[in-house]
């Protein structure tokens, strides 16, 4: 068996986001979305416990040993560092490698739209960046801190599990936590920040009522707040946010939101017409006035509306994303087709080519 380091400096070479190490499988690499073998050799389940017990922590595997899985980082000097998720399964072990970028990109090297750059300095209230996993969240919000931190002066405080970006002292004081080595979990992590005066509070993830709780109240008290959600669109995020909350609370929930709420970004990657990357699609819904009374009224259903008619506050809906890239021939029309809301929208870029409109 190739021992893991090797693969890692595989992955990074070919431009990989992802490492797959599932016993009685063979290695595989995700490239630019597609998940490829490396190797027709099988994994065994004994070596690759060995590996993997060789780079966890002593922690982590006190942890993997009670709940059968465990996530913590990896390093390797001069290769790059690692974000790990070990899991026990039907055939035994497996282990996946999501690949950190060394240093931090700027949004303008990701061709983020300006406005982000924007909303990084204001003063308080809430940015939420949503997709997928594998949709570049982490990234962005990496980018967004790295404005922050070269733009502002302040305490910008991480709670992260585990650390991916490790972030420079540049014009702020950056400190970095990791949820089960430096905090219990992100809610207790959050209690505590609130009394470590941060001018910016990173959650890595807004997992349970508690924590979205808590990341509100802090917006509202005059914090930035960064933090993610597994969503898909704006509509959706401030759905989830309401509906995590009793239903005696939801209407308190919807007025703090409406006022602290500043931006949500929501992103997916899509390959790239030339095959050798992916290009980002974001939707961006601004909180104007108009979009803070929607939220207030739950009239959640005409965000996408809104969307669509506030351009002129740096506002763009997922299909308009979708449109700019294949209008500068960086995606195909089968890619944005795929990767479309509304595919109604798309057909009309299957004419006069030899392709048909796939089926919607």
């Amino acid at each position: 068996m190739v021992d893991i380091d090797t693969l890692l400096e595989m992955l990074v070479a070919r431009g990989g986001s992802d490492l797959h190490l599932v016993s009685n499988d063979p290695p595989r690499m995700r490239v630019f979305g597609d998940l490829e073998a490396i190797s027709e050799d099988k994994l065994s389940a004994k070596e690759l416990l060995d590996q993997m017990m060789n780079i966890m922590p002593m922690r982590s595997k006190a942890v993997f040993e009670k709940d059968d899985n465990a996530d913590f980082a990896y390093s390797i000097e001069g290769t790059g560092r690692f974000r790990v998720n070990s899991f026990r399964h039907l055939n035994g072990v497996g282990c996946i490698f999501r690949s950190i970028p060394a240093e931090t990109a700027s949004l303008e090297d990701l061709n983020m739209p300006e406005i982000l750059a924007s909303v990084t300095r204001q003063k308080a209230g809430m940015i939420l960046v949503t997709g997928k996993t594998g949709s570049g969240k982490s990234t962005t919000l990496a980018a967004m801190v790295n404005e922050i931190n070269n733009s502002l002066k302040g305490h910008v405080l991480t709670i992260e599990d585990p650390v991916e970006f490790v972030h420079e002292q540049k014009n702020c004081l950056m400190s970095q936590r990791e949820v089960g080595q430096h905090a219990k979990s992100f809610a207790s992590a959050l209690h505590s920040a609130l009394r470590e005066d941060p001018d910016v509070i990173l959650v890595g993830e807004m997992r349970d009522l508690e924590t979205m709780s808590l990341a509100v109240t802090a917006a509202e008290t005059g914090i930035m707040v960064l933090g993610t959600l597994h969503t898909n669109s704006a509509a959706s995020t401030v759905d989830r946010i309401i509906n995590a909350f009793p239903t005696n609370k939801q209407d308190h929930i919807r007025t703090m939101l409406s006022t602290s709420l500043r931006a949500v970004i929501s992103q997916q990657l899509i390959k790239t017409k030339d095959g050798d990357g992916r290009a980002a699609a974001v939707e961006i819904m601004i909180n104007t006035p108009a979009m803070a009374n929607i939220i207030r009224e739950g009239k959640t259903d005409q965000i996408d509306n809104s969307i669509q008619g506030g351009r002129s506050f740096g506002m763009q809906s997922m299909d308009t994303a979708i449109k700019k890239l294949l209008s500068e021939e960086k995606i195909t029309p089968e890619a944005a087709f795929e990767a479309a809301n509304d595919k109604s929208q798309f057909t009309q870029y299957f004419k006069n080519t030899n392709t048909a409109s796939p089926a919607a």
